[in-house]
């Protein structure tokens, strides 16, 4: 039971005219009309508004009061979280020469009359690099690569599957078209020249998929655009590669290589049945992708000068301060100064931001950053028990310059914006003609609220920031990253061959699915900064012997396939929309489960609770089939049908594909 908060004074504006009327009776007794219309009681009435008031404000004296104690245990407000994203700049044509985007380009979205523009910028650099068409080669399942250049560069027909002897197209074909450099993050655009050789595909879903080496493993490229209808006609196709898109050998030729391998042709498929043809390539880089965060980079803010005592007190210009670097310098004065080993040549010195000064010494240059209101301070200075004082830091002389080198301000659910919507490029860079968002922004969140904080107060109490039990570290690690939808602690010896001393924190992240509900796989991914600064902050605090491991949990995919009777009336393509979003809905890490707030972890999958979801759809009368199929989130690769799929007790579900067919009752 908690402990209830009391009043100082319960009284309230009906008891204080009460009260007052009857001192009146007893003070002054030749007083005797006490009706509301008395200028009198008008006066006590308006008196015992303001005292109401009053007592209003006494009242908040015990929660001012708890308050204040959370700040003595070190309870901060979380400060807001940026939103990520990727943007891709697009040239104006392609260059014979690497076109160069600065990290910290800001890119926004179109500002209105009611609303301020979003403002994004870039977290690294980036290079578009060029390329062009160098190499073809093919490939069968079982066998080796060989090189086409020649045969392509004489005019002659190249088939793309299918090349061994006396053999037809088959799943695991590929062909290779070599690029003649790498190009990480770039968006390249391929032009085939083709005709209507592939006999059986459907040209709008033929079951292909490109992919393009990053030195480790062949990985899958996003399509933007293909319009040669699976190698059945000329057109242009463009693909999004990888970021750690690096050379390798095909044929023993080396260069950048992309490969659009053959896929087993899924229920309802049609695949090839001849193999299609290439005559022609031609490659060009027409862009790269680079990731953004919704924060604003200040450069080389003045804070003020020093007084030359302890505990001084600054503020940025503009909080809230998002997480990155943030250094402050101090130049001291010309005159005296002495300079250090890590004193710049003007006498400029870099101070080092800690959590707190509990371990600074009195040489010590630290400071300490409230990141929510932008406040640094510089150590204090206490009184000992022998009379002595004690600098927690050291002191900077008076007159020197304090300014921060560099840090970012921004962040909040603002900066979660839908895709294709960051189209504003703030300044010109040569030869980008346009920029935007294919994907939406995620992770943002709001400060902490007060209210939060008075929540959080005893959860702080009770870890005592050291991490011993898993549910310790899950409430460390949510202090650090709110960004994070979800955090499971696995500690060792709850999943087979776990090795002794080990702890495993599962992070899945924010993410936003679209109309029917459907989560991209990339979204399920946290960021690697997320994941190092919770490394970090719970190494700290973690028992000694105790091996730390923050990754993001394993995804069991599944799809659903079934067919479901319609209403008499409903309309189909509704009801299969709603009944769609009903199973993506359910069958969700971040808000799925019986409970709807993400599926539990470990929870197997059934195929009861498919027909109890589709059951429930309106306008669906009876579920007449469901089967269940697990999948590779990654390649869509799918196993045998299951009524029941387990899933590790580290593992999340995933929905992959689901189908659903509808017959009119």
């Amino acid at each position: 039971m908690n402990l209830p908060s009391p009043h100082l004074d319960d009284r309230r504006f009906q008891d204080l005219v009460d009260e007052a009327k009857r001192l009146v009776q007893q003070r002054c007794p030749e007083w005797t009309d006490h009706n509301v219309s008395d200028p009198g009681v008008t006066l006590i009435e308006a008196f015992a508004t303001m005292v109401d008031q009053l007592v209003y404000r006494v009242n908040r004296v015990p929660e001012k009061s708890y308050l204040t104690f959370l700040d003595l245990i070190g309870v901060r407000l979380h400060p807001p979280t940026a939103a990520r994203t990727r943007v891709t700049f697009r040239l104006s044509a392609p260059q014979p020469e690497p076109v160069r985007v600065r990290a910290g380009t800001e890119v926004a979205t179109v500002r209105t009359a009611t609303e301020e523009a979003v403002v994004f910028t870039t977290v690294g650099e980036l290079s578009v690099v060029p390329c062009s068409y160098a190499h073809l080669a093919t490939r069968p399942v079982s066998g080796e690569a060989v090189d086409r250049t020649e045969e392509l560069a004489l005019g002659r027909d190249v088939p793309c599957f299918g090349t061994g002897p006396g053999t037809g197209p088959t799943p695991g074909d590929a062909l290779y078209v070599g690029l003649s450099a790498a190009v990480p993050s770039g968006v390249v655009a391929l032009r085939l020249d083709c005709t209507v050789e592939g006999v059986g595909v459907d040209p709008l879903r033929p079951p292909l998929v490109w992919e393009a080496w990053d030195g480790e493993a062949w990985r899958a490229c996003e399509v933007e655009k293909d319009d040669t209808g699976g190698f059945n006609k000329s057109g242009e196709l463009i693909l999004h590669l990888p970021r750690a898109h690096a050379p390798t050998a095909v044929a023993r030729r080396t260069g950048g290589w992309l490969r659009c391998r053959l896929t087993e042709a899924e229920p309802g498929q049609p695949t090839y049945v001849a193999s299609p043809v290439v005559r022609g390539v031609t490659a060009f880089t027409i862009g790269a992708t680079v990731g953004a965060e919704h924060a604003e980079t200040v450069m080389d803010e003045v804070l003020g000068a020093a007084e030359g005592v302890p505990g001084q007190v600054f503020a940025v210009a503009r909080p809230p301060v998002v997480p990155g670097e943030f250094v402050v310098e101090i130049s001291e004065p010309a005159a005296g100064a002495e300079t250090g080993s890590d004193s710049g040549a003007d006498g400029t010195r870099e101070w080092t931001r800690v959590d707190d000064f509990a371990h600074s010494g009195p040489e010590d240059r630290h400071i300490t950053l409230d990141p929510g209101s932008g406040r640094v301070e510089f150590g204090p200075a206490v009184r000992e028990r022998d009379g002595g004082i004690r600098h927690y830091g050291a002191v900077p002389p008076k007159g020197a310059t304090v300014r921060v080198r560099s840090y970012r301000t921004g962040g909040g659910l603002r900066g979660n914006v839908a895709r294709s919507t960051l189209r504003v490029l703030r300044g010109a860079i040569p030869y980008v003609a346009r920029v935007e968002n294919r994907v939406p922004a995620l992770g943002g969140v709001d400060g902490e609220s007060v209210e939060s904080a008075r929540v959080r107060g005893p959860m702080t109490l009770r870890t005592l920031h050291r991490a011993v039990v898993p549910h310790d570290y899950e409430l460390l690690a949510r202090e650090v990253a709110p960004d994070a939808a979800r955090v499971r602690c696995v500690p060792a010896g709850e999943e087979p061959g776990a090795e002794a001393g080990v702890v495993r924190l599962l992070v899945v992240p924010s993410g936003s699915g679209d109309g029917r509900g459907r989560i991209a796989f990339d979204e399920l991914i946290p960021p690697e900064s997320t994941l190092a600064r919770i490394a970090r902050h719970l190494d700290e605090r973690r028992p000694i012997g105790a091996r730390l491991v923050v990754e993001p949990p394993f995804y069991q995919g599944v799809t659903v396939v079934a067919t479901v009777l319609a209403r008499r009336g409903a309309v189909p393509e509704r009801v299969r929309e709603t009944a769609l979003a009903a199973l993506y809905g359910y069958f969700n890490a971040l808000t799925g489960g019986p409970a709807g707030q993400g599926w539990p972890f470990g929870r197997p999958v059934q195929s009861g609770e498919a027909f109890a979801v589709l059951q429930q759809v309106p306008g669906v009368d009876l579920v007449e089939d469901v089967r269940l199929f697990p999948a590779d989130p990654v390649t869509g690769r799918r196993t045998e049908a299951a009524t029941r799929i387990t899933l590790d007790r580290h593992a999340l579900v995933f929905s992959h594909d689901h189908q659903l067919r509808v017959r009119e009752g």
